[in-house]
């Protein structure tokens, strides 16, 4: 399993020479392999997870906020 930090590190060295270099689809593509790198270790498998509670608490944080709902303690 060492050798997927070595393979994350030059996805993300070909991602920065990239984007130096000014292509972007380069540096986008370099950057969505990192990323499936780290969610395949076990360090990054609770990724998804922690994005999909993350999005969950603000959708229903903002979904009052969208549909006029007021708040309990608002204005009294």
């Amino acid at each position: 399993m060492g050798s997927v930090g070595v393979l994350i590190f030059g996805a993300v060295l070909g991602a920065f020479i990239c984007a130096k270099a000014r292509v972007a689809i380069g540096a986008v593509v370099f950057s969505l392999i990192a990323l499936v790198l780290f969610i395949a270790t076990p360090v990054g498998s609770g990724l998804p997870g922690a994005i999909s509670t993350f999005v969950s608490a603000f959708d229903q944080a903002a979904t009052p906020a969208l549909n006029g709902a007021e708040s309990a303690g608002a204005g009294s």
